[in-house]
């Protein structure tokens, strides 16, 4: 996995959804309805919706559009729909015996005797979350036109593969035709915080293209897992600088406006981290909005 020279600087845009008006550190964000997209004016509702008869996210995906068209060739903007992969049997376990149990000898383990947690799958309630999450998807766009993402991206551990599948694939939009080509691509950037954690050491490339043959993996993805320590593990600083690397691959290389991202707790933090705005704790199975800037370094 290689970190990139810094092409662009990073700033998360607020004011456009609740949770920018309300971070917290305190307890684990729930998808609000609608996103928790705020009903308010954009310049670009006197020509556009005059009437105010159409839906919010009508307006803002506009307004999306329009401030990509008219920042020059330097700054270009991305809504990210951040999903926290569901419950997967290692939360489980951390619950269980309580963090500090957890940090200082079961998450070094690959399990107990009644279940695996390294590289954790989803559990029961974690599928139920992943399927609740199409259902989100399918009625928002449908009821609130909210633009469905034409990318996608995902960690490549188990559990948000199985998050992003499950969230994604098969949705159709509200007249009926079939969104866009499900082929998220899986990225090695995304992944939760490296190390010491069994739960976060990816299976080998074979293993994923066997049970997840619908996802793309980015170029240069190994087979076993190179870059997962059992001794060191990342800081949320060295985690962001990753995440940012992760951002100038995506405004380099990417012309889509609105993208999912299916990743995890530390990953969506080490986002908000990279992009200035305050910590947001996203529960399992949740998505968030974040509305970034990009400019280029010169």
């Amino acid at each position: 996995m290689m970190v990139h020279e810094q092409k662009f600087t990073f700033t998360a845009v607020t004011g456009y959804f609740k949770h920018d008006a309300q971070p917290t550190t305190s307890f684990n964000a729930i998808t609000l309805p609608g996103l928790g997209l705020i009903d308010r004016v954009y310049e670009t509702d006197a020509t556009f919706d005059p009437r105010r008869e159409k839906q919010h996210w009508e307006r803002f995906a506009h307004y999306l559009d329009h401030l990509n068209s008219s920042s020059g060739d330097n700054v270009a903007y991305k809504l990210i729909y951040a999903a926290r992969h569901g419950e997967g049997f290692h939360n489980v376990m951390e619950t269980k015996v309580e963090t500090v149990a957890w940090e200082s000898y079961w998450a070094k383990l690959d399990g107990d005797s009644t279940v695996v947690w390294a590289d954790a799958h989803l559990t029961p309630t974690g599928v139920g979350q992943a399927q609740a999450m199409q259902v989100f998807w399918r009625d928002s766009a449908s009821a609130l036109k909210l633009p469905l993402s034409r990318r996608h991206y995902a960690s490549p551990l188990t559990r948000c593969l199985q998050t992003c599948d499950m969230a994604f694939s098969g949705l159709t939009l509200p007249s009926g035709e079939e969104a866009p080509a499900f082929k998220p691509i899986i990225k090695e950037l995304v992944r939760e915080r490296l190390g010491i954690h069994t739960c976060d050491r990816r299976s080998t490339r074979t293993y994923i293209q066997e049970h997840f043959p619908r996802f793309a993996f980015e170029d240069g993805f190994s087979e076993q897992d190179e870059l997962w320590s059992p001794d060191v593990r990342e800081t949320l600083e060295e985690h962001a600088v990753r995440v940012e690397s992760f951002l100038n691959e995506l405004f380099m290389n990417d012309t889509e406006p609105i993208i999912s991202l299916t990743a995890h707790s530390g990953t969506i933090l080490a986002l908000y981290e990279a992009t200035g705005h305050p910590a947001v704790h996203v529960a399992p199975g949740a998505i968030v909005p974040i509305l970034i800037r990009a400019e280029k370094v010169v």
